[in-house]
């Protein structure tokens, strides 16, 4: 995968702003996180990752950590960022960034701020996107489909007790697995972009935050994204925005996923690409069907001690070498190595299984042994990667194989029918972080 865009700060009075810029172009994107966020943190998420690559394909986009959380200069809580003092915030980084207008893109509690924003300085938003937001939160005579305080009372006591655990994953991202994987990366961003007073706090402020004397000012064209099923911020919070904007654009999207890069992030995607710039890239280039190949040494720490470092270094450079001899005959590409593992892709099943054979039989010259694992699947294309779903479970598929052995899913042993390979049933198992239950299989015969 790409490395990150590499974190700068801006100043904003005395306050320190972490901000990241991504891509390049004309139009200018500033994307207004909600409650929290970590500008480096958030890229460890592959959906996180993958929704922003493609944001920055059409623009350079500018994100950025409000005061107070992430790696922005912390803030005692009775001091947390004003709606004021956050549009200080954006002002500073788009002038650090040399973006003199921007398209600002608000999820959930952004998009409050960024209506302030547009009404106060249109002459610096291009054009205002609201993607799961609202402007007022809580209940009221005249808005009835707010949040009840009570319960969300109820709701800051257990933030508070349970911060840093994985809180509110359920309400958050209800159309995804509750596997370990992501339920990990949403506890450890937690922990690492706010601190359980600060979280409390900040929710406690966007819940007296009300913005609806502002809608009438908006001069600016926006974009209303909202997923009919958001149990965080139900979709008639979109449907008022949309009702009180002039001119307003509103797209409901089925799901249930609070925030945009999860779910089917690229029809939320590619609603923003066309609003801003008025064509709608499907995306068809970015995938492709492959078959991706995992190898790693078995017990490559106990080889190592054994042999001593020199040695050790030399059977490495051997196996890489006799891998990449194999993956030449069998047109595959290699993507990455990392230690002792080997990742490539390769546009025919049937290849990379007998590609992976001839590794497995030809790294025993070496005393050495090597488990792979293949999966085929659609595949993002990154550059010069390839990444995605399938890339994880080809990975995990390979983390089950035994010394010696090829290891593949059905749907690689489906593929090469009649291809005079052999397999042999290895059971079904549950790969971490990969939904559902998986058949694996054996390979027995790959001439």
């Amino acid at each position: 995968m790409p490395s990150p865009p590499k974190t700068q700060y801006a100043k904003s009075g005395s306050a320190h702003i972490a901000y990241q810029v991504l891509g390049e172009g004309p139009l200018d994107m500033v994307w207004t996180s909600g409650w929290i966020s970590h500008v480096e943190l958030g890229w460890e998420s592959p959906e996180f990752a993958r929704f922003f690559r493609r944001l920055s394909s059409f623009g350079r986009v500018i994100l950025f950590d409000k005061r107070g959380t992430g790696l922005s200069d912390p803030v005692p809580i009775d001091q947390l960022p004003t709606l004021e003092q956050r549009m200080d915030d954006v002002r500073a980084v788009m002038d650090a960034a040399g973006a003199e207008s921007a398209a600002l893109i608000g999820v959930s509690e952004g998009g409050p701020m960024n209506l302030l924003f547009a009404g106060t300085y249109p002459q610096r938003t291009r054009a205002l996107v609201l993607v799961s937001s609202f402007a007022r939160l809580s209940r009221a005579p005249d808005y009835e489909f707010g949040t009840d305080v009570a319960a969300f009372e109820r709701y800051l006591e257990r933030l508070d007790r349970e911060w840093g655990t994985g809180v509110g994953f359920r309400a958050l991202f209800p159309g995804q697995p509750d596997h370990g994987a992501l339920r990990e990366w949403w506890a450890r961003f937690q922990r690492s972009a706010a601190s359980p007073g600060a979280s409390v706090a900040l929710q406690r402020m966007s819940l007296g935050t009300d913005v609806r004397p502002v809608l009438p000012t908006i001069r600016v064209p926006v974009l209303v994204l909202h997923r009919i099923g958001d149990r965080f911020v139900p979709v008639e919070h979109a449907r008022y925005l949309a009702r009180h904007i002039s001119g307003a654009r509103l797209v409901e999207f089925p799901g249930s996923d609070h925030l945009p890069w999860m779910g089917d992030s690229d029809a939320v995607l590619g609603e923003i690409q066309e609003f801003l710039t008025g064509t709608r890239d499907h995306g068809e280039h970015d995938r492709v069907l492959a078959t991706v190949l995992f190898t790693d040494i078995v017990s490559s720490t106990e080889h190592a001690a054994r042999l001593g470092d020199h040695r050790w270094h030399e059977v490495l450079e051997s196996y890489y070498d006799l891998a990449r001899r194999q993956l030449g005959r069998f047109r595959g590409r290699e993507i990455d190595t990392v230690g002792d593992g080997l990742f490539a892709s390769f546009d025919g099943p049937a290849r990379a299984v007998r590609c992976a054979a001839a590794i497995s039989t030809g790294v025993r010259s070496l005393g050495i042994e090597v488990r792979a694992g293949l999966h085929t699947g659609e595949c993002e294309v990154i550059g010069e990667k390839v990444g995605g779903i399938a890339v994880h479970i080809g990975a995990r598929v390979a983390a089950l194989a035994r010394p010696g052995e090829v290891l593949v899913s059905t749907t690689v042993k489906d593929l090469v029918a009649g291809s005079g390979l052999g397999f042999e049933e290895r059971g079904t198992h549950t790969l971490k972080g990969v939904p559902g239950e998986w058949q694996l299989y054996a390979v027995t015969r790959a001439a």
